[in-house]
């Protein structure tokens, strides 16, 4: 008997034999990430039913030392859900806890288990009239579990806020196996310290969320986008202002992206065209969401587009005359990460800057960048209304990803000092995952990282939640 086979059984007991997959090819899916940039080997993966069944595989673990990788929709892009290489972790994937258990529409609030999916959020709340206003590409394999373990972002920040701000209550397995039910539905709870908080972005290091509580709101009657093109970045943080005095909380988005992207995306989507008819160093994709009807939206876009046209901040705007043009747009934006994976491997940046900063963050990324390698090509696009640019470096175009891939650490290196250098933070939405483990401790403080090993030690004392994720080993 090998020393994993007692273990083994247990967990074969516990979830059924189904469910404890120690087969290669069973665990394809589960030990490469979304990029196929990483992938590990699994001791086994287990697939519990239940936040009961959580609590016993983290039981079993413990008794025999094992340690468990938390794992939702596995489209995190830094590995933080993700295996080493021993052979010797056991990946604990939620997919099977996937229902919405409960839906108030009175409170507007929804309780869900932490396997399902954001399509599956979204659907729920459409069918009483309400919305979850977290959105991104992925929504139909991100799992609430995920986002909330990574604080995700999305496009809808600068109206809503981050995960963390969308979350009431939590129910938490902890690394004893036991189980927390924190799953209040309340929006004020002034008794203690908040592990609400604590559990949210912490990456499955200190617990594995197994449900939550959703904050909803009514679905907004009409919602409009337009884009516009820009001379500079400069430009599109003056036109952030202009759209902040003008549309108030109607602003929903507010998305900066560069020429190279919208080139990209026709390049390998010829279905989506560069919607402008000269090319344009930026461009701004506008997305405004009422109460009132869709006249008054209509009439608060146009307002502001022709302000900035007065004020010279755009060259060109483009309004949708259907739901079906405006769909174009995301269309559009959502397309880019998906035209860099037809295109190839590239050296991502997930950053966050303060958005006054941002213009100079471009100015001088681009000869650090050429600095490296004269003929890269920068992708940059993002959030721009809380901060968040994702600025991605590819090979020059004909030569092979290697050209770019293996100066991966010197661009990490030049990129995030920079950011840092401008007040910004290395990962503003994708977590640390283990990609960027060791940059984490170049940029945090020796208080910082030194709470950070307190708080692991006080919750996971063993270190067998996700090691190796966040902190170092």
């Amino acid at each position: 008997m090998t020393a994993f086979e007692e273990p083994l059984d247990s967990l074969r007991r516990i979830l059924g034999i189904d469910n404890v997959l120690t087969a290669p090819s069973d665990q394809e899916k589960y030990v490469r990430d979304w990029f196929g940039r990483l992938s590990g080997q699994a001791l086994a993966v287990a697939r519990p039913a239940n936040t009961n069944e959580v609590a016993e595989v983290v039981k079993v673990c413990k008794a025999h030392a094992i340690s468990l990788v938390p794992q939702g929709g596995n489209t995190g892009l830094v590995g933080g859900a993700i295996p080493d290489t021993s052979q010797t972790q056991i990946v604990i994937s939620l997919e099977r806890m996937n229902r919405v258990l409960e839906l108030d529409p009175a409170g507007k609030t929804l309780i869900a288990q932490a396997g399902a999916t954001l399509s599956t959020i979204h659907e729920s709340a459409a069918a009483k009239g309400l919305e979850f206003p977290l959105t991104m590409g992925s929504q139909g394999s991100c799992t609430v579990g995920g986002l909330l373990a990574t604080n995700a972002g999305g496009t809808a920040v600068l109206r809503y806020g981050n995960a963390r701000a969308l979350c009431l209550g939590l129910e938490v397995v902890t690394a004893e196996g036991r189980i927390w039910n924190g799953l209040r539905r309340l929006r004020k709870d002034n008794t203690g310290f908040d592990l609400r908080d604590l559990f949210i972005g912490s990456e499955g290091t200190l617990g594995i969320i197994t449900s939550a509580v959703l904050s909803l709101i009514p679905a907004p009657k009409t919602r409009l986008a337009a884009m516009v093109s820009l001379e500079s970045a400069d430009r599109a943080v003056e036109l952030l202002a202009l759209a902040q005095a003008r549309a108030s909380a109607m602003l929903t988005a507010f998305e900066l992206i560069s020429d190279t992207c919208l080139r990209l995306v026709n390049q390998y989507f010829p279905a989506l065209p560069y919607p402008f008819k000269e090319q344009t160093p930026y461009s701004v994709l506008i997305e405004m969401s009422d109460q009132e009807e869709e006249v008054h939206t209509f009439a608060v876009m146009q307002s502001l587009l022709e302000e900035a046209f007065e004020s010279e901040l755009i060259t060109d705007a483009l309004i949708p005359q259907s739901v079906a043009q405006a769909r174009k747009f995301w269309d559009i934006r959502e397309h880019i990460p998906l035209a860099q994976v037809e295109d190839g491997r590239n050296v991502k940046h997930d950053i966050s800057l303060p958005t006054s900063k941002i213009p100079e963050f471009l100015e001088q990324s681009l000869p650090l960048v050429q600095n490296l390698c004269s003929d890269a090509r920068v992708i940059a696009f993002g959030h721009l209304g809380d901060g968040n640019l994702h600025f991605n470096v590819a090979a020059p175009v004909g030569a092979r990803d290697e050209a770019i891939l293996v100066l991966k650490e010197p661009i990490h290196h030049a990129i995030h000092k920079l950011v840092n250098s401008l007040e910004g933070s290395i990962s503003a939405e994708h977590g640390i995952g283990s990609m960027k483990v060791k940059e984490l401790r170049v940029y945090k403080s020796e208080e910082e990282m030194s709470l950070f090993s307190a708080i692991k030690a006080a919750l996971d004392p063993h270190n067998l939640l996700n090691p190796g994720k966040v902190l170092l080993k």
